[in-house]
């Protein structure tokens, strides 16, 4: 368990509270708001540790920026895991959780081929700009 300081919970709660992926640069302008100092190296530090911990997960998109989000525990797993997917919004280029999945892929495989994991992306925009385009 990480010795709790100031730094790590304006991280962490800046993830908890944004509910979506994060950059670091997003990760440092939020948890400003609870540590006014806070800068970009502490903020890497901080994810550094986290990651070590399984407080953080590191969500890997191609083409794009490494984001960090908060790692949300599936009681039902048991492995202290929760599989899901990601929405990027193609507009505001934020990405968002999405706690779903499909299932099993085998029958998208070759014949013969066995699926080990998969990672779903969606693309398109977010509610907010869509609503933003609408309005």
């Amino acid at each position: 368990m990480l010795r709790r300081t100031r730094q790590r919970e304006a991280v962490l709660s800046a993830l908890l509270q944004s509910g979506r992926s994060l950059t670091p640069v997003e990760i440092c302008e939020l948890a400003q708001g609870d540590v006014p100092r806070l800068n970009l190296s502490t903020v890497y530090r901080q994810i550094k540790l986290l990651l070590e911990g399984d407080e953080v997960l590191r969500v890997d998109l191609p083409g794009q920026a490494t984001r960090y989000e908060a790692a949300v525990c599936d009681a039902d797993v048991g492995d202290g895991t929760h599989h899901h997917h990601h929405f990027h919004c193609e507009a505001c280029d934020r990405v968002f959780p999405i706690h779903a999945c499909p299932g099993a892929m085998d029958r998208l495989a070759p014949p013969g081929f066995r699926v080990a994991g998969h990672e779903l992306t969606l693309h398109g925009q977010c509610a907010d700009c869509v609503g933003a385009k609408n309005g």
